[in-house]
C-alpha cells in the first residue's frame, strides 16, 4: 500500500487514524491507492497498534428483554457519533459467565465496558477497574466512588405503582416478581410495602424464577386458582414481562382485568400499551439510560485526567392505561417529574 502509493507506512497509518495531520495532496494520493487496491484496514491490528480498538462492551443480564434492547439502542446512539462499535454480550446472570466475557473484551482491547453486573462487588468488575478498563454501571445504583453509574429510582417506583393502586380502592395487593435477591427487585418491593405501611394495606410477595412472561404467567395462574375472598384484588408486577404473563393468565382463567383483578408492571416496554387490555406502567427512560451511560463512558475514556465520576439517578413516571383503572389511555402522573440527580 506504501509503496503503491508512493509513501512511508507512517504516513498511511496517519491517512487511516490521523487524517488531519496529512497535506492534502498527499491525503488524495494515498485514498487513492486505498481504493485501487482495495484495502480494507485489519481492527485487530490497527488495535494492537494503537492500544485500543474502535470497539466498546454492553454486558447485561438479558437481551431479550425489551428493557435491555432499548438501553443498547441509546448507547449505540451514542457510540456512532464517536465512531465506535458496540459489543453486546449476554451473561444470563451467570457469575462465570460474566467473568469470561470482561477476559474477552480485554482481550479485544475494547476502549470501555457499559455493564450492569451479577453482583456490582464482585472481584471480576474490580480487576477490569484495576488494569485500567473505563467502566460505567448500568441500571445499578452504586455506593461506590471509583466508577460511574445510571439508574432509576426504584423505591420511588414501587411506591407510585403502589399508591396508584391504593387509590383505586385495593387493600390487598400481590407483589410478583423476583428472584428476590435482584436489587430492581427488592427495590420496588420496598417502595410498595413502605405504602403499605402508610395506609394499612396488604401486601403479599410472589416470588417469581425470573422476570419472564413464562413465570408472570405461572404467578397469574396461581392467582386465578384462589377463592375471590382470598385472592388479591390487584398485582404490582416487578416487570412488563410478568404483567402481561400474568394478564394472559387470569384472562385465560376467566377473570376480568381491572374488574376483578388490577394489574400494574414496570418499564413501559413497546408491548405494554398494545396489550389486549393496555397495561398500567412505571415508565423508565430506557434510550436514555443507555446514551447517559455511553457519554459517562466516553468521557472517561477522552478526558481521562478532569473525568469525574458520577452517580446518575432518573425518576421513574407512572402511565395508567386500562389494566387498572378505566380512566382515560396514555394519562400520567407529574409527582416527582425532576431530572437526573447525582
Amino acid at each position: 500500500m506504501a509503496a503503491h502509493a508512493g509513501v512511508s507506512a507512517g504516513t498511511v497509518s496517519n491517512v487511516l487514524n490521523r487524517p488531519e495531520a496529512v497535506a492534502p495532496a498527499t491525503l488524495k494520493r494515498v485514498r487513492a491507492a486505498i481504493a485501487e487496491l482495495g484495502f480494507v484496514p485489519h481492527e485487530a491490528a490497527r488495535a494492537l497498534s494503537a492500544g485500543r480498538s474502535r470497539t466498546v462492551g454492553l454486558v447485561v443480564p438479558d437481551v431479550t428483554n425489551p428493557f435491555f434492547a432499548d438501553v443498547a439502542r441509546g448507547a449505540e446512539a451514542v457510540a456512532d457519533r464517536h465512531d465506535v462499535v458496540v459489543i453486546l454480550y449476554n451473561t444470563g446472570a451467570s457469575p462465570e459467565r460474566e467473568l469470561r466475557y470482561f477476559g474477552q473484551l480485554e482481550e479485544r482491547r475494547v476502549q470501555g465496558v457499559l455493564v450492569t453486573p451479577v453482583d456490582q462487588q464482585s472481584r471480576h468488575l474490580d480487576e477490569l477497574l484495576r488494569r485500567g478498563t473505563p467502566v460505567v454501571l448500568v441500571d445499578r445504583h452504586s455506593a461506590r466512588r471509583d466508577v460511574c453509574s445510571v439508574a432509576v429510582d426504584d423505591v420511588w417506583g414501587g411506591r407510585l405503582a403502589a399508591e396508584h393502586l391504593v387509590e383505586q380502592g385495593h387493600r390487598r395487593l400481590a407483589f410478583v416478581g423476583g428472584p428476590l435477591v435482584v436489587p430492581q427487585v427488592t427495590d420496588r418491593l420496598a417502595g410498595a410495602r413502605e405504602v403499605a405501611d402508610e395506609t394499612g394495606t396488604a401486601v403479599e410477595v410472589i416470588e417469581t424464577p425470573g422476570l419472564t412472561v413464562a413465570a408472570g404467567r405461572a404467578a397469574g395462574a396461581a392467582i386465578a386458582r384462589r377463592a375471590s375472598r382470598t385472592r388479591p384484588t390487584a398485582a404490582f408486577c416487578a416487570n412488563d414481562l410478568l404483567a402481561l404473563g400474568l394478564l394472559q393468565a387470569v384472562t385465560r382463567e376467566g377473570l376480568r382485568v381491572p374488574q376483578d383483578v388490577a394489574i400494574v408492571g414496570y418499564d413501559d416496554i413497546d408491548y405494554a400499551a398494545g396489550a389486549a387490555v393496555p397495561l398500567t406502567t412505571v415508565q423508565q427512560p430506557r434510550e436514555e439510560l443507555g446514551q447517559v451511560a455511553a457519554d459517562l463512558l466516553f468521557d472517561s475514556i477522552d478526558f481521562a485526567e478532569r473525568h469525574r465520576h458520577r452517580q446518575v439517578v432518573f425518576q421513574p413516571e407512572l402511565v395508567v392505561r386500562e389494566s387498572s383503572t378505566h380512566a382515560r389511555r396514555g394519562s400520567r402522573t407529574a409527582r416527582r417529574a425532576d431530572p437526573p440527580t447525582t
